[in-house]
């Protein structure tokens, strides 16, 4: 009997012993450059990668962005909620840019059209970058279920909010951006 305490007390001790090293140990790897986040388009993990054709022509890519946050509004021409918000996006890029804050706004152009999307942007005055959405992948990658959807991505790529549905408004929109890019006003 006082031997199979002796070595419930062994074990005990070896089980404790293990536990500090790994409680020890575990920031030191999960703080390691080496490992990998995993994207996906969820609160938490990194976003997605994408490259799309925009509405003037060029191209952008979330990667061109490494190291400054993003907002990233999916949207069509179609939606109210997306029609709504979209002034108030142009005015959180026109007010915090000089941040280094990035506003890309995706148009779901597979359920839209090129032309309705640069209509509805010129009637309304918005001159954000516009990425091109022809064949709903990136819409897919980011599993966006309904419009607008909006990805609130830190300097690190990792996604800090996702909100679905709109429109959002201008103070929360503000809120988020000064959350992102760490400003105090």
């Amino acid at each position: 009997m006082k031997i199979e305490k002796g070595r419930q007390l062994v074990v005990s001790i070896a089980l404790l012993i293990f536990s500090a090293a790994w409680i020890i140990a575990t920031p030191r790897w999960v703080a390691d450059s080496s490992v990998t986040m995993p994207a996906a388009p969820r609160q938490g993990f990194l976003a997605p990668a994408f490259s799309l054709e925009t509405l003037n022509g060029g191209e952008v890519q979330l990667s061109q962005f490494q190291g400054q946050p993003v907002i990233l509004n999916f949207w069509a021409s179609w939606c109210p909620p997306c029609r709504a918000e979209m002034p108030d996006l142009q005015d959180v890029h026109l007010s915090y840019r000089q941040h280094g804050l990035n506003v890309i706004t995706v148009n779901a152009t597979y359920l839209d059209s090129i032309s309705d999307a640069a209509r509805f942007l010129e009637q309304v005055g918005v001159s954000l970058p516009t990425a091109l959405d022809i064949d709903g992948s990136v819409s897919r990658r980011y599993q966006v279920r309904a419009l607008p959807s909006t990805f609130f991505v830190d300097s690190d790529g990792v996604i800090r909010k996702v909100v679905i549905g709109g429109p959002l408004s201008p103070a929360m929109l503000k809120a988020e951006a000064i959350d992102l890019l760490g400003v105090i006003e």
